[in-house]
């Protein structure tokens, strides 16, 4: 099975060696007549596989298509095509495909390639280009001439399945030469993508925890999002954690309070005090003493917020301002000379820093500041409307803050500034200059403090400060907010050089360094028992100490007790037991049907467990008509076994057997003779087995026995079906379970699931 990312065209290049028979010339030779109307592609049936499945490890869109008559006619037959689809979509350049090299795709065209492996990589470039970065796509013939199975990637099913129409439909008209509006299609899944896919700063965190090897799931349509399962899973919301206390984001968001603790704590914040009318935002500025900051009480993004104040009628002015940007009380305090500073603390430690910058326009004699701004500020590549940009966009006449600072000067957004004339437009909320390097120790100490007395284990705190890399004492310096939730891609998407590894900094926040958020898992897949397998499993690891959830057929269950007794082989029900809060193991029976159809409900884990490679009627669903094609669905079982972790094959079972050099761990095989050549070849080179001796089960490693229990001392149940219970027993041996839990685990399970006890 292939990483995710990865650009393959394995089971593409299969289809076209088939398609290519046909063709006397290799797929090169010109069709034996001519197109005469327009060529379609039927898309038949799609499906999201959610997880780990036959394609790759992570989630794809399968499709099946009916290229209908395009069967006879492969690129190089369509006059045009390549050119059209190419000049449409020039970034197909970037796709290797088979070849393995940049380019590799438009070989592949002018070769001559079918329609259902364009519309892969068509579907994967629509979304790259609707920002949703993707690279690993596949197309299969089916047995039926003119049908195939395509599958890509997509971090969003309903991004996935638009691309894929969109991806048809510009196929098809590259084929047919008819027009097609691209630029509103992509703008369309872009759409999509900023309003249902994770945001910019979530999606940095769930990286960090990919880069970790910790699992993660989304909970909501929005950013909540768990890392790790069961009982050592962690929780995120954007720049929020499941340490974040709510009583601290209640004084973060309690401005005049944070300020109280800040200095009673002895943090340096300016004097100033709360007010409730223009006319005492000008008495505390007298108070306080001019140059004043004017800001609502309950604000963020320097919403609000003006600065510099001199005069009644500016302070009169802003108060009214601030008053409607937040809806309440108001701030006046003393103006700190400096640059504002945003440093984000992690934990104990500051972990970015980034300074702001003052917003000026240049007069040339005819344009409006309006259209200055959007010369001159706006063209910024890092400026725009939507969440991927560190800094937003400037339009002057819709900013009451802009407008303000205009009017303090006799301007208007209207106003035609002479030539050379430098118009000053805002003084705050362009934090996006990185200074992590340059920050003093005491200047941190006085963030992470700050962070500290508020109590937030993620914070923003906004200083301004003279110089960041001169020590705090050394200059006219204050704390001015602490903010809960802080925005973090201002830290990861800086205006200059490198971002900072934000996400990085908070993974090592949640997990200890030889964390990663995982519980033992095993998995089950064949047609043996798999059901009463899981449920022994299940029991095994129980009895051992642990809460233990289970999915399989028989029902759902926590511990012994079964919660849900419909079918839960399904992916919703495994989601269901990976994020209880309380289960430390957790165990799945996966048929084959389940694989292909949903996906396993876990990327990777410790156990997995195949009793059985056997083709049955319900795959002719899905088109795997024999036991070659079952194999590659078993095997997705046992690619998930971690490096850590154990395969457990049945010996008896050549195509199970021949899944042992997939696994990434190690092996134990069961049989029912210890003569068994494998399990004599696996046991001499000192690995772990599991046989009959005597009607008695006996572990062994290497030279070591260990006679674990007499069939006759088991239910008459149990004891018929001994590879049954040895495929458990092995389990729970690669769970480190010690032998005689197991022996009193075996003698204790009810097979009737009303009489397990709890």
């Amino acid at each position: 099975m292939p990483e995710a990312g990865q650009q393959t065209a394995q089971g593409t290049a299969l289809s076209e060696n088939t398609q290519r028979a046909k063709h006397p010339n290799g797929g090169r030779a010109t069709p034996p007549y001519a197109m005469t109307s327009l060529k379609k592609i039927d898309i038949l049936r799609v499906n999201y596989l959610r997880g780990p499945n036959i394609w790759t490890y992570r989630p794809v869109i399968e499709a099946w298509v009916d290229i209908g008559e395009l069967e006879d006619f492969p690129s190089n037959t369509l006059p045009g095509f390549t050119d059209r689809l190419t000049q449409w979509l020039p970034g197909l350049i970037e796709h290797e495909c088979s070849p393995g090299v940049r380019g590799g795709f438009l070989e592949r065209l002018k070769e001559g390639t079918w329609a259902a492996h364009i519309l892969e990589h068509v579907s994967l470039e629509l979304q790259n280009l609707a920002g949703m970065r993707t690279g690993f796509g596949k197309a299969r013939q089916t047995s039926k001439t003119g049908v195939y199975k395509v599958a890509f990637r997509t971090r969003q099913e309903q991004v996935g399945r638009a691309a894929l129409q969109a991806g048809r439909d510009v196929v098809q008209a590259a084929i047919n030469n008819t027009a097609f509006d691209l630029a509103a299609t992509v703008a369309e899944l872009s759409e999509m993508v900023d309003s249902l896919c994770l945001g910019p700063s979530t999606a940095h965190i769930v990286d960090a925890a990919t880069a970790r090897r910790i699992p993660h799931l989304r909970l909501t349509e929005g950013n909540l999002v768990q890392l790790g399962y069961g009982i050592a899973q962690r929780r995120i919301w954007t720049a929020e954690t499941d340490q974040t206390s709510a009583i601290a984001e209640e004084i973060a968001s309690d401005k005049d309070m944070t300020k109280a603790l800040l200095q009673a704590c002895g943090v340096p914040v300016p004097e100033g005090e709360l007010v409730r009318s223009a006319e005492a935002a000008w008495e505390a500025a007298q108070s306080v003493g001019v140059p004043v900051v004017v800001k609502p009480y309950d604000g963020n993004h320097g919403r609000g917020v003006s600065l510099n104040l001199m005069h009644q009628a500016e302070v009169e002015a802003a108060y009214h301002l601030a008053h409607r940007k937040g809806g309440g009380s108001v701030i006046v305090e003393k103006f700190i000379p400096g640059d504002e500073h945003r440093l984000l603390v992690v934990g104990k430690k500051v972990v970015a820093a980034a300074r702001g910058d003052v917003l000026y326009v240049e007069g040339d004699g005819h344009s409006t500041i309006d259209q200055l701004a959007e010369l001159q500020i706006n063209k910024d590549p890092r400026r725009g409307r939507g969440e991927d940009f560190p800094l937003n966009v400037v339009t002057p006449s819709e900013s009451a803050e802009v407008i303000l600072e205009l009017e303090r000067v006799g301007l208007s957004a209207s106003s035609v500034p002479a030539q050379g004339q430098r118009v000053l437009i805002q003084r705050n909320g362009n934090v996006a200059l990185d200074v992590t390097s340059l920050v003093h120790p005491t200047v941190a100490a006085a963030a992470a403090l700050a962070a500290r007395i508020v109590g937030l284990d993620i914070a923003g705190v906004d200083m301004v400060l003279q110089d960041c890399s001169q020590p705090l004492h050394s200059q006219r310096a204050a704390v001015i907010e602490v903010n809960a939730s802080p925005g973090l891609l201002s830290h990861i998407k800086p205006a200059n050089g490198e971002g900072q590894a934000v996400g990085t900094a908070i993974m090592a926040h949640l997990f200890a360094p030889k964390m990663d958020g995982r519980i033992p898992v095993v998995g089950i897949t064949g047609t043996h028992n798999t059901g009463r397998i899981a449920r022994l499993v299940a029991w095994l690891v129980h009895i051992s100490g642990k809460h233990v959830g289970l999915a399989c057929s028989e029902g759902l269950y926590l511990d012994g007790r079964r919660v849900d007794a419909r079918d839960s082989t399904n992916w919703e029900a495994g989601q269901r037991i990976l994020i209880n809060r309380s289960v430390q193991a957790a165990v799945f029976e996966n048929p084959s049907t389940t694989i292909l159809g949903q996906g396993l409900a876990y990327d990777k884990c410790d156990v997995g467990v195949v009793t059985d490679v056997s083709w049955l009627p319900a795959l002719n669903d899905f088109d795997i008509l024999d036991a070659e094609q079952t194999y590659k669905v078993a095997r997705t079982q046992v690619d998930v076994v971690l490096p850590s972790g154990t395969a457990v094959l049945n010996a008896a079972d050549p195509q199970a057997l021949e899944l042992a050099d997939l696994c990434d761990g190690k092996v134990i095989f069961y049989g029912m003779s210890a003569d068994h050549a494998t399990l004599v070849q696996h046991r001499a080179a000192g690995e772990r087995v599991v046989y009959l001796h005597n009607a008695t089960i006996v572990l062994a490693q290497g030279a070591t026995e260990i006679s674990l229990l007499p069939l006759s001392s088991l239910k008459p149940a149990k004891a018929a079906q001994p590879e049954m219970v040895m495929a458990a027993v092995a389990a729970a041996w690669a769970l480190h379970i010690a032998p005689e839990l197991i022996g009193a685990g075996l003698r204790t399970f009810e097979s009737n699931p009303q009489k397990t006890p709890y």
